[in-house]
Protein backbone atom coordinates (compact mmCIF):
# COMPACT_ATOMS: atom_id res chain seq x y z
CA UNK A 1 0.00 0.00 0.00
CA UNK A 2 2.45 2.11 0.80
CA UNK A 3 4.50 2.16 -2.27
CA UNK A 4 1.01 2.74 -4.24
CA UNK A 5 0.32 5.82 -2.59
CA UNK A 6 4.15 6.59 -3.02
CA UNK A 7 3.94 9.50 -0.14
CA UNK A 8 7.64 10.88 0.52
CA UNK A 9 6.66 10.95 4.63
CA UNK A 10 6.40 6.62 3.99
CA UNK A 11 9.81 5.81 2.61
CA UNK A 12 11.06 4.96 5.62
CA UNK A 13 8.71 2.53 6.60
CA UNK A 14 8.38 1.22 3.08
CA UNK A 15 12.24 0.62 3.26
CA UNK A 16 11.80 -1.38 7.00
CA UNK A 17 9.38 -3.09 5.30
CA UNK A 18 11.35 -4.24 2.26
CA UNK A 19 13.95 -4.83 4.76
CA UNK A 20 11.83 -7.20 6.84
CA UNK A 21 10.66 -9.40 4.28
CA UNK A 22 14.53 -9.87 2.79
CA UNK A 23 15.37 -11.06 6.32
CA UNK A 24 12.42 -12.97 6.38
CA UNK A 25 13.11 -15.23 3.68
CA UNK A 26 13.68 -19.22 4.07
CA UNK A 27 17.13 -20.02 3.44
CA UNK A 28 15.33 -21.99 0.38
CA UNK A 29 14.38 -19.08 -1.26
CA UNK A 30 10.44 -19.36 -0.12
CA UNK A 31 8.70 -17.22 2.45
CA UNK A 32 6.41 -18.51 5.26
CA UNK A 33 2.77 -18.14 4.17
CA UNK A 34 -0.24 -18.26 6.99
CA UNK A 35 -3.46 -18.28 4.82
CA UNK A 36 -3.19 -20.58 2.32
CA UNK A 37 -0.78 -23.28 2.47
CA UNK A 38 1.93 -22.49 2.99
CA UNK A 39 5.38 -21.48 1.39
CA UNK A 40 3.95 -21.54 -2.37
CA UNK A 41 1.17 -18.82 -0.97
CA UNK A 42 3.65 -16.85 1.08
CA UNK A 43 6.47 -16.89 -1.64
CA UNK A 44 3.52 -15.66 -4.14
CA UNK A 45 2.17 -12.63 -1.81
CA UNK A 46 5.87 -11.40 -0.91
CA UNK A 47 7.02 -11.85 -4.70
CA UNK A 48 3.65 -9.45 -5.43
CA UNK A 49 4.25 -6.98 -2.65
CA UNK A 50 8.33 -6.82 -4.33
CA UNK A 51 7.32 -6.11 -7.49
CA UNK A 52 4.38 -3.13 -6.05
CA UNK A 53 7.53 -1.36 -4.50
CA UNK A 54 9.55 -1.87 -7.40
CA UNK A 55 12.30 -4.54 -6.74
CA UNK A 56 13.62 -5.71 -9.95
CA UNK A 57 13.50 -9.05 -11.12
CA UNK A 58 17.08 -9.54 -10.82
CA UNK A 59 17.11 -8.94 -7.31
CA UNK A 60 19.12 -11.79 -5.57
CA UNK A 61 15.96 -12.46 -3.39
CA UNK A 62 13.37 -12.36 -6.03
CA UNK A 63 15.92 -14.55 -8.35
CA UNK A 64 15.93 -16.78 -5.19
CA UNK A 65 12.06 -17.49 -4.71
CA UNK A 66 11.58 -17.81 -8.74
CA UNK A 67 14.94 -20.69 -8.69
CA UNK A 68 12.69 -22.30 -5.53
CA UNK A 69 9.41 -22.10 -7.02
CA UNK A 70 10.79 -23.99 -10.16
CA UNK A 71 12.25 -26.16 -8.01
CA UNK A 72 9.22 -27.47 -6.26
CA UNK A 73 6.92 -27.40 -9.88
CA UNK A 74 5.55 -31.13 -10.05
CA UNK A 75 6.55 -33.24 -12.94
CA UNK A 76 2.96 -32.57 -14.38
CA UNK A 77 3.06 -28.76 -14.79
CA UNK A 78 1.49 -27.80 -11.30
CA UNK A 79 2.74 -27.00 -7.52
CA UNK A 80 0.95 -28.66 -4.55
CA UNK A 81 2.28 -28.17 -0.98
CA UNK A 82 0.78 -29.95 2.37
CA UNK A 83 -0.09 -29.01 5.38
CA UNK A 84 2.61 -30.92 6.88
CA UNK A 85 4.80 -28.30 5.75
CA UNK A 86 3.79 -26.32 8.70
CA UNK A 87 5.41 -28.95 10.35
CA UNK A 88 9.24 -30.54 9.33
CA UNK A 89 7.42 -31.44 5.55
CA UNK A 90 9.52 -30.01 2.67
CA UNK A 91 8.47 -26.56 1.87
CA UNK A 92 6.23 -26.35 -1.32
CA UNK A 93 5.94 -30.30 -1.67
CA UNK A 94 2.61 -32.51 -1.81
CA UNK A 95 1.90 -35.93 -2.99
CA UNK A 96 -0.40 -33.55 -6.12
CA UNK A 97 -0.77 -30.68 -8.05
CA UNK A 98 -3.63 -28.20 -6.91
CA UNK A 99 -5.09 -25.61 -9.36
CA UNK A 100 -5.00 -23.34 -6.60
CA UNK A 101 -1.47 -23.48 -5.63
CA UNK A 102 -0.39 -23.68 -9.26
CA UNK A 103 -2.19 -20.31 -9.63
CA UNK A 104 -0.21 -18.80 -6.57
CA UNK A 105 3.09 -20.19 -8.44
CA UNK A 106 2.50 -18.89 -11.84
CA UNK A 107 0.95 -15.49 -10.08
CA UNK A 108 4.27 -15.43 -8.07
CA UNK A 109 6.61 -15.76 -11.26
CA UNK A 110 4.59 -12.85 -12.99
CA UNK A 111 5.39 -10.73 -10.24
CA UNK A 112 8.89 -11.90 -10.36
CA UNK A 113 9.27 -10.93 -14.19
CA UNK A 114 10.36 -14.21 -14.61
CA UNK A 115 6.81 -14.28 -18.03
CA UNK A 116 9.22 -16.55 -20.34
CA UNK A 117 10.29 -18.90 -17.77
CA UNK A 118 9.51 -22.71 -18.64
CA UNK A 119 7.48 -23.27 -14.98
CA UNK A 120 5.94 -20.39 -16.08
CA UNK A 121 4.52 -21.76 -19.16
CA UNK A 122 4.43 -25.51 -17.97
CA UNK A 123 1.97 -23.90 -15.29
CA UNK A 124 -0.59 -22.23 -17.65
CA UNK A 125 -0.34 -25.37 -19.28
CA UNK A 126 -1.02 -27.25 -16.06
CA UNK A 127 -3.85 -24.60 -15.55
CA UNK A 128 -5.61 -25.03 -19.03
CA UNK A 129 -5.47 -28.81 -18.89
CA UNK A 130 -6.98 -29.33 -15.76
CA UNK A 131 -9.94 -27.37 -16.31
CA UNK A 132 -13.19 -29.03 -16.96
CA UNK A 133 -15.64 -27.83 -19.30
CA UNK A 134 -17.93 -26.04 -17.03
CA UNK A 135 -14.57 -23.71 -16.34
CA UNK A 136 -13.70 -24.88 -13.08
CA UNK A 137 -11.04 -27.16 -11.42
CA UNK A 138 -11.33 -30.20 -9.04
CA UNK A 139 -9.29 -29.80 -5.88
CA UNK A 140 -10.01 -31.99 -3.00
CA UNK A 141 -6.98 -31.11 -0.16
CA UNK A 142 -7.50 -28.49 2.15
CA UNK A 143 -5.38 -25.11 0.74
CA UNK A 144 -6.77 -22.78 3.35
CA UNK A 145 -5.26 -22.28 7.26
CA UNK A 146 -7.30 -21.70 10.45
CA UNK A 147 -4.93 -22.52 12.69
CA UNK A 148 -1.05 -24.16 10.86
CA UNK A 149 -1.09 -27.78 13.16
CA UNK A 150 -5.12 -26.96 14.27
CA UNK A 151 -6.97 -27.22 11.54
CA UNK A 152 -7.62 -26.29 8.01
CA UNK A 153 -9.83 -24.91 5.40
CA UNK A 154 -10.96 -25.49 1.75
CA UNK A 155 -12.34 -22.58 0.91
CA UNK A 156 -14.27 -24.13 -3.13
CA UNK A 157 -14.09 -20.47 -4.27
CA UNK A 158 -9.90 -20.70 -4.08
CA UNK A 159 -10.11 -23.55 -6.56
CA UNK A 160 -12.47 -21.39 -8.96
CA UNK A 161 -11.12 -17.79 -8.37
CA UNK A 162 -7.36 -18.27 -8.28
CA UNK A 163 -6.60 -20.28 -11.37
CA UNK A 164 -8.50 -17.81 -13.02
CA UNK A 165 -7.03 -14.87 -12.04
CA UNK A 166 -3.48 -16.60 -12.94
CA UNK A 167 -4.58 -17.34 -16.61
CA UNK A 168 -6.57 -14.08 -17.28
CA UNK A 169 -2.92 -12.09 -16.02
CA UNK A 170 -1.13 -14.61 -18.01
CA UNK A 171 -3.13 -13.50 -21.28
CA UNK A 172 -2.99 -10.03 -20.34
CA UNK A 173 0.81 -10.11 -20.06
CA UNK A 174 1.33 -11.93 -23.24
CA UNK A 175 -1.21 -9.53 -25.17
CA UNK A 176 1.01 -6.62 -23.73
CA UNK A 177 3.90 -7.96 -24.51
CA UNK A 178 2.94 -8.86 -27.91
CA UNK A 179 1.38 -5.05 -28.35
CA UNK A 180 5.13 -3.39 -27.36
CA UNK A 181 6.99 -5.89 -29.26
CA UNK A 182 4.29 -4.95 -32.70
CA UNK A 183 5.43 -1.27 -31.67
CA UNK A 184 8.89 -1.77 -31.44
CA UNK A 185 9.87 -1.21 -28.12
Amino acid sequence: MLSRIARPQDSAALERAIAYLRAEQEPDGSWFGRWGTNYIYGTWSVLCALNAAGVPPNDPAVARAVAWLASVQREDGGWGEDEESYGEAPHGRYRTSTASQTAWAVLGLMAAGATDHPALVRGIDYLMAMQREDGEWTEWPYTAVGFPRVFYLRYHGYRRYFPAMALARYRNLRRANAKHVALGF
